[in-house]
């Protein structure tokens, strides 16, 4: 397999496509995290598209949370898609084989979806802050305009956060080997691989994708720091338990998005195991956007009433 090409006369090679090793697992092992991974993704793919049409038909749903909401169960379907049908296809064919392009435009799409999704949970803390700090001023400080807005800028993030990293691995060097050793194509397994200096590389992804994550995790914060500091104002342990539970689904999601993103990203170098990272980044790709319709939406009393009004006027 013609892989690698000369470069000139110093001997030096480049890769022209990459294998994905995967997971260092057996036959039988692989067929159990083939049914698994294939299960998962048609199930996040039904929650996801479930919570979509929900918001778009059922007009109690019109409203910012569930604008936000809808754009969120997007992101997750195009995240997932970025990667797991090419792991299944790999574990179906065992051809682990991807091009060079292939490998940029996967390491490209799946940077912006998931710098994306950073920035909308932030925005979706905000959109909770105004709720329960500011009821009489919703609608007009979470007007369609701000909701536009306020996705525009999470794309507009996402893509420039994306398009840095990208055009920096990419720039590198990659010779003597193309086994990326991950199942799909990431910045940390491609560092790893290149044969050029990554120093800059490395601090560069380090200083801009480590500074959005932070960023937003600090507005989500600072939004329930305040949204804390509202509630506890009620007088009534009723009241206080209703504008908590508003929350409770968002802060779920974040500590589970979040938790596992600073594992992978901003851990020191010293300290990167490539098969945690497999594992713990498996469980991110799959698990993350499979359980979000369930933890944000379907424990949610208005999408529950939404299913059975849409349930009603079928059975009509």
């Amino acid at each position: 397999m013609d892989f690698i090409k000369p470069l000139g006369r110093q001997n030096q090679t480049s890769v022209t496509e990459f294998v994905l090793l995967g997971f260092s697992i057996d036959l039988k092992e692989q067929s159990l995290l083939f049914a698994f991974g294939l299960l998962a993704y048609l199930l996040t793919l039904t929650g996801n598209l479930a919570i979509i049409t929900l918001i778009r038909i059922d007009q109690c749903l019109q409203t910012p949370m569930y604008f936000l909401l809808g754009n969120l169960s997007f992101i997750e379907i195009c995240c997932i898609s970025t990667t797991i049908p090419k792991m299944l296809w790999d574990l179906l064919l065992r051809d682990k084989t991807i091009s060079f392009v292939g490998c940029k435009l996967q390491l490209y799409f799946f940077g912006t979806l998931g710098s994306t999704e950073c920035v909308l949970l932030s925005a979706m803390a905000y959109d909770r802050y105004v709720a329960i700090c500011h009821p009489l001023r919703y609608t007009v400080l979470m007007s369609q305009k701000t909701c536009w807005g306020l996705l525009a800028s999470s794309w507009a993030i996402g893509n420039v956060n994306s398009i840095v990293n990208t055009a920096l691995v990419f720039s590198l060097d990659f010779c003597h080997s193309n086994e990326i050793d991950h199942f799909f194509c990431d910045i940390p397994p491609l560092l790893q691989l290149s044969c050029s200096d990554t120093l800059v590389s490395q601090m560069v992804t380090f200083t801009v994708s480590g500074g959005i994550m932070i960023l937003a995790f600090s507005l989500i914060l600072l939004s329930y720091i305040l949204i804390v500091s509202s509630v506890l104002k009620i007088r009534t342990a009723q009241g206080r338990m209703k504008a908590f539970s508003t929350c409770a689904s968002h802060l779920t999601v974040v500590s589970i998005f979040y938790g596992a993103l600073m594992y992978m990203y901003i851990r020191p170098s010293s300290s990167h195991s490539m098969e945690q990272d497999r594992l713990v980044t498996f469980l991110y790709v799959i698990i993350t956007p499979m359980l979000n319709p369930l933890i944000y939406s379907f424990r949610n009393k208005e999408v529950q009433g939404a299913v059975r009004r849409v349930l009603r006027k079928n059975r009509w």
